[in-house]
């Protein structure tokens, strides 16, 4: 057991280096989740307008981020958009911005599918009442969609964080790069540092990310029931 590649852990302060990886991912993750649900709100409420235009490059942004591979994406942005426009951004602002996208995207999808799920007399009521549409909005079909958006939102949110892991190829320091040059530095000394150290990646993300599908699960339980 003396060279154990769990050893690592105790040596180098390797395992706090993983912990501000983690704290790396997290940030990312988190704020993308933040302003992509912000965004995909006004995005999803848009796309229940009868306006063809607007329904049209509603629908081409969804297909762009649904058919193109997100690390194309992060490869666009980070290689493509920062030289055509001569500006210098981070991995990790560069990352932000291409999750909270496709975040919103995928946020503005369950949103119009929660809202136009409700029965049409919903409408058809708050109409006969006198409602304008942001009244019907306001009190009728978005206090009724939230519990249809509550359990997609949290699954997305899960989708998120675990999809980080990407931007490693964008140069960022995440959890998932210091675990690879931990294990770099390691090899000759732990040889099976590789099991351990993605074995506590694994176990990092399945800590952040197992609660919220809980979560996700014992509301669909409830509303549905």
């Amino acid at each position: 057991m003396q060279n154990s590649g769990i050893n690592v852990f105790f040596e180098g302060k390797y395992f706090l280096r993983l912990l501000e990886g983690l704290w790396i991912t997290s940030k990312i993750a988190f704020i993308s989740i933040i302003l992509g649900t912000i965004l995909g709100i006004t995005i999803g409420l848009s796309r229940t307008t009868k306006l063809k235009i607007v329904l049209f490059i509603n629908r081409l942004f969804l297909e762009l981020f649904r058919i193109v591979p997100l690390l194309v994406w992060l490869y666009i942005f980070y290689f493509g958009v920062t030289t055509a426009l001569d500006i210098d951004l981070s991995g990790e602002v560069v990352s932000i911005i291409v999750f909270t996208l496709w975040g919103a995207t995928e946020m503005g999808d369950i949103v119009r599918g929660a809202i136009q799920s409700l029965p049409k007399h919903q409408i058809e009521s708050g109409k006969a009442l006198g409602l304008s549409t942001i009244g019907l909005y306001r009190y009728i079909l978005i206090p009724q969609a939230i519990r249809r958006m509550v359990p997609g939102t949290i699954n997305l949110a899960t989708r998120m964080i675990k999809t980080t892991s990407l931007v490693v190829l964008i140069g960022v320091t995440d959890v998932v790069k210091v675990g690879q040059q931990i294990i770099e530095t390691t090899r000759f000394d732990y040889p099976t540092a590789a099991f351990w150290v993605y074995g506590l990646i694994f176990i990092l993300y399945f800590i952040i990310c197992y609660p919220l599908s809980q979560i996700s699960k014992k509301l669909e339980r409830k509303w549905n029931s």
